[in-house]
């Protein structure tokens, strides 16, 4: 079902792609609409257990692809890095592919708390507020990650196969 990396020797450990992916600050949601016309937009998320969260308007463009087709995928690059003279580029990555649905109740307060807990944590109790306050006016999806792959491309990977 998924494809086989190409550059194998660039791949990383399941656990080294969790960590790029639960490090990084923003992502990319690749989703397609009925007419398979893709959709990739930046994001903020949180990743607690296997599942990524991330909240948006409660309706738009992501919310009607996920409805048509709820298999998407989410990419994130860490420490990205150009090296000219070498003309490659240094970085990690990780591909997730899963499955994308709208999140209630329990699920959809852990979504925004973990939210909250990642990016403002000097403001939880304020968060909690806004929680309350705002969350019937937001959505939140929950992607359970299927599968991970991880790939990078780091000095000492490059000067060991040249």
């Amino acid at each position: 079902m998924f494809h086989e990396m190409r550059k194998n020797n660039r791949a990383l450990s399941y656990k080294k792609s969790i960590e790029i992916l639960k490090e990084c600050q923003y992502g990319v949601l690749s989703s397609v609409d009925g007419d398979l016309q893709p959709y990739g937009v930046p994001l903020n998320y949180v990743v607690l257990d296997k599942d990524i969260f991330f909240h948006c308007a409660d309706a738009g463009h992501k919310l009607h692809n996920i409805a048509v087709n709820h298999k998407v995928s989410f990419c994130v690059v860490r420490s990205c890095t150009v090296v000219p003279e070498r003309f490659t580029t240094l970085f990690e990555s990780a591909v997730v592919f899963g499955n994308a649905r709208l999140v209630h109740g329990y699920e959809k307060r852990k979504g925004l708390q973990g939210l909250i807990q990642k990016y403002c944590i000097d403001h939880l109790r304020s968060g909690e507020d806004y929680i309350d306050r705002l969350s019937d006016k937001t959505a939140v999806v929950k992607i359970h990650i299927d599968h991970i792959t991880g790939k990078g491309n780091i000095i000492e990977t490059f000067d060991n196969h040249n």
